[in-house]
Order: structure tokens, then C-alpha cells, then sequence
């Protein structure tokens, strides 16, 4: 009798050790508050970002176009990319410093890049140290999950689509490898091209949250701003992210 009232005390504590594991709730995710365009007058965008399981210290951009396409501005840039230094400097073609410095990076976000056009009446693209994007819409990378306030500097038209491009940099995978083009030093600073997610917002609707999903990459040493849909070949990349809304104020 006193082995089975034993027993019987075992599979008690036992079920409860189970039940109180398996209310354990999983914590709620911690959001940095990162903002821009805080003095600007058109809407206002809250913008909220979870990271994947591939995330690594992404550079990214968050800008607005309308539904045709055309390029209205630009929301937020991370700030490798707005000033063109960043954390590894150029030592020369393939090769890289230790520490920070000025550098040219094409294969970064060249979708975005092209959307926008020339920086100061300058012939470049990409910005630079001599023509670095605004202050007003840079920022240090997020190191994880965050919310973005921000506003537009015009009014915005009934119907426009947020627009996120995202890359890690040296993001290999079985199809885009060191090798695949092996002569492109571009394209080896990036690997798996950057994506790009979208959304399409209409200001008279009821909705309030829309969420961005990945409609293609971008070039993937970026030669040219074309979209290209095909992510098939795409693997960890798409982890950077694991989900991104954008909400109306």
C-alpha cells in the first residue's frame, strides 16, 4: 500500500511539473523606439518590425511610393548605407578593413538606390561621406525588434504602397555562393540579394494595420533597380524578417 500512495505522490508532482511548464507563456518581444521626420508635417506612419531567425544586423530602407510605382521619399535608412561609411571600410576591390571606413556597395539596397535617384545634383547613387543622405531620416541599425515613428514631409494620396528593402551582408546559401560569379566583388559583399516587401495602403479604408510581405530581390550586385519575383533560390534571407506591419496615425 505505502509503494502505491507513493506512486500515486510521483505522478502527482510529476503532472504538475508538466502543467507548470506548459503554462510558461513565451515572453513578449522587447521593441526598441527609433524615430524620424519627427518635425515634418504630412502623416504619420508607426511602423513595427520583428525580427527572424536569420537576423543579423540588416541594412535596410523604408520609403513610400504610389500605386504606379513612382517614388515619393524615403521613411528611414539605416546609417551604413546613408553615410557610406561603414563598419568594414574598402581597402581595394575583394578587400576589407578591419575597421570602420569609407566605402561603395552597390549590392546593398539597389532597388531603393535607383528608385530614388542621384543624391545633391551629385552623379552618384549611392551616398557618401561628401553626399550623405539627411539626418532627419537616418538612424544607427536596430539590434533587434523595433517600432518606427515617423512622418511623411507632404501629404500623401488616398492610395500609396510602403516599400522595405533589407540585406545582410556575405549572405551565402547553396545557390548564391562565394563562387557563382566569381569575378563581380560587388556581388560577393552581399550574396543573397537584397528583398524587397510591400504593401499596398488605402487611407479611406477601415483597415488600420497592413502588413508588408517580400515581392522580389533586387539585382544582385545591383547593375540595374529592376524587381526580379523569382525567390526560389532565396533561402535564409527571407528569416531576416519575420514579420513587419505599418499602422496609420
Amino acid at each position: 500500500m505505502k509503494n502505491i500512495n507513493l506512486l500515486a505522490v510521483i505522478i502527482l508532482i510529476a503532472s504538475g511539473s508538466i502543467i507548470s511548464c506548459t503554462s510558461k507563456q513565451i515572453p513578449a518581444p522587447v521593441f526598441e523606439n527609433i524615430a524620424s521626420n519627427s518635425n515634418a508635417k504630412g502623416s504619420e506612419l508607426e511602423i513595427k518590425f520583428l525580427k527572424g531567425t536569420s537576423h543579423n544586423h540588416p541594412t535596410f530602407t523604408i520609403w513610400v511610393e504610389d500605386v504606379e510605382g513612382n517614388f515619393i521619399e524615403t521613411l528611414f535608412v539605416t546609417r551604413y548605407l546613408a553615410t557610406g561609411i561603414y563598419g568594414h571600410g574598402s581597402l581595394g576591390e575583394g578587400k576589407w578593413d578591419n575597421k570602420p571606413g569609407q566605402a561603395q556597395r552597390p549590392s546593398t539596397l539597389p532597388y531603393w538606390l535607383h528608385k530614388k535617384g542621384t543624391i545633391n545634383n551629385s552623379e552618384s547613387l549611392l551616398p557618401s561621406p561628401q553626399h550623405p543622405m539627411p539626418d532627419a531620416i537616418t538612424g544607427a541599425t536596430p539590434k533587434g525588434d523595433f517600432v518606427l515613428k515617423t512622418r511623411t514631409t507632404q501629404t500623401l494620396p488616398k492610395k500609396f504602397r510602403l516599400m522595405l528593402e533589407v540585406n545582410q551582408p556575405w549572405d551565402w546559401n547553396e545557390y548564391w555562393h562565394n563562387n557563382l560569379h566569381p569575378n563581380d566583388a560587388d556581388y560577393k559583399s552581399s550574396c543573397q540579394p537584397a528583398l524587397v516587401y510591400s504593401v499596398l495602403i488605402d487611407t479611406e479604408s477601415e483597415t488600420q494595420t497592413y502588413y508588408l510581405n517580400p515581392i522580389g530581390h533586387s539585382h544582385y550586385s545591383g547593375k540595374d533597380g529592376k524587381l526580379y519575383t523569382d525567390l526560389s533560390t532565396i533561402s535564409t534571407a527571407k528569416n531576416i524578417i519575420n514579420k513587419v506591419s505599418v499602422s496609420l496615425k
